[in-house]
């Protein structure tokens, strides 16, 4: 597909560490703003770009859509749809994996993934391109 993904956790973890504190949320802004400049410059570059963060609130996903609307470029949006039993299943698997040092990604505790679950917004299917269901974590 000729694609490059751009991560804001991948970039942030590189240049912060795990533990940022009180300064978290500052950076993501400052990350993910640096990312959709960089995302430009690769996509006038004939690349495609994934941008692998949240888009957890309409909001988000509204910001991104007009962002790129204005610049002539054309979004493709894909969500991919997992229950709750699953979304647990695969966080507890990725913190096992962080704590054995078998990937690096941020840690997600009870209260973070409550902060995250609650201002979780479910995209409406005329928000998305691709909408997949996924039932089974591997």
């Amino acid at each position: 597909m000729n694609a490059v993904i751009l991560s804001s956790d991948e970039l942030m973890l590189t240049l912060f560490g795990q533990h940022l504190g009180e300064k978290h949320d500052e950076m993501v802004e400052k990350t993910e703003n640096y990312l959709y400049k960089k995302s430009v410059e690769l996509i006038s570059n004939g690349l495609n770009v994934i941008l692998d963060w949240g888009f957890w609130t309409k909001k988000e996903r509204l910001f991104a859509a007009e962002y790129y609307t204005n610049l002539g470029i054309k979004a493709e949006w894909h969500y991919i749809e997992i229950d709750d039993a699953t979304w647990k299943k695969y966080l507890e698997k990725r913190n096992n994996e962080i704590v054995n040092n078998e990937q690096e990604f941020y840690y997600i505790d009870d209260n973070i993934a409550k902060k995250f679950w609650n201002m979780f917004e479910e995209p409406t299917p005329d928000e998305m391109d691709v909408w997949f269901k996924n039932k089974v974590i591997n």
